[in-house]
């Protein structure tokens, strides 16, 4: 796909990791630290406050049983963290991590609340599209889950299919290592449309959704086609979304508006490649004052996935500042 020019966004890396880690997904708590999945090593890991001089010394703070992906905030505090034997024999599972009150260097209030049904095939990204209601991506299954959270501490989750459609599937065995289908979810709560990534099949979809009963009210749509996404993050307000590519080490700029796109990749980093930004995966926008829409933090496997010519650098969460988008 053409390429165009667009101002490039200021890279700043907040933390290292180790070689060979497999970045996956991160949320951004209210002081400003960040909580970071690793893949490929099941485990999970705290970065201090991202919000003054960086880089920050993170630290490793648990190791689950499966690997770790998706990780949604569900209220203050409170995360539910997708693990999933993605590669393997597919079991997969809810968390639920209570950090309310936790400090540095005091054991986690984890506990795994909820194993989905043998149909689940390989989970992947998350978001909450209501209260207590949370979508979970299945790559490897092609759908997307339905997951109600319970009203009151104690209970437990349940879950059903919320959505299948062919843009959410992938090629078995075609591609080596194998690439998921539908990767990253994100809400876009103005116009409640759920957006999504298709890796394997190179889609970037949206789906309306009713506000009411919060069930697909209509058919996905293409938003753009050509690139190979990840996840993403979405800024309403600019009616922007940015993308990582991560096997082409990329942040990419595609409007919410499907017959706003063109033919022509707008890459916003990594274009020209930058030894900063290797192996984005997944990005949130920042908390600190007046941060969103303007700072997001990405992770990045440093090309564990996908190696440079001299190898796997260290896996980074990257602080990028966007530049202003006028017109």
């Amino acid at each position: 796909m053409p390429s165009t020019h667009l101002a490039q966004a200021k890279l700043t890396t907040a933390a290292y990791f180790p070689k060979k880690y497999f970045l996956e997904n991160l949320a951004i708590r209210s002081d400003c630290s960040v909580l970071v999945t690793v893949l490929n090593r099941n485990e999970l890991w705290y970065v201090p406050p991202v919000n003054g001089r960086l880089p920050v010394e993170p630290v490793h703070v648990h190791t689950f049983g499966e690997p770790a992906l998706a990780i949604v905030e569900i209220e203050p505090d409170v995360f539910y963290i997708a693990t999933s034997n993605v590669y393997t024999t597919h079991e997969s599972y809810l968390q639920r991590l209570d950090m309310r009150g936790w400090a540095p260097g005091q054991p986690l209030r984890l506990e795994t609340v909820f194993q989905f049904p043998d149909t689940a095939r390989g989970l992947n990204g998350a978001c909450l599209i209501a209260p207590k209601i949370m979508l979970v991506s299945d790559c490897f299954a092609s759908l997307i889950w339905r997951v109600d959270l319970p009203a009151q501490e104690g209970g437990k989750p349940t879950a059903r299919v919320w959505l299948e459609h062919e843009s959410m599937g992938y090629y078995p065995g075609e591609l080596k290592p194998e690439q998921p289908g539908v990767n990253g979810v994100r809400f876009a709560t103005k116009t409640n449309h759920l957006y999504y990534s298709a890796t394997a099949k190179k889609l970037f979809m949206r789906v309306p959704v009713d506000p009411h009963t919060h069930k697909p009210a209509g058919e996905p749509e293409l938003v753009v086609a050509g690139r190979m996404g990840d996840d993403f993050c979405l800024d309403e307000d600019a009616g922007v979304i940015y993308l990582t590519t991560h096997r082409q080490n990329t942040i990419d700029r595609v409007s919410m508006e499907p017959g706003k796109n063109s033919g022509f990749t707008q890459s916003v980093a990594g274009d020209p490649y930058t030894e900063q930004l290797i192996g984005p995966s997944s990005a949130a926008w920042g908390r600190g004052p007046g941060e969103a829409g303007k700072i997001a933090y990405f992770t990045t496997d440093g090309g564990t996935a996908s190696p440079p010519p001299d190898g796997p650098h260290p896996a980074t969460l990257v602080r990028v500042e966007f530049p202003s988008i006028s017109g």
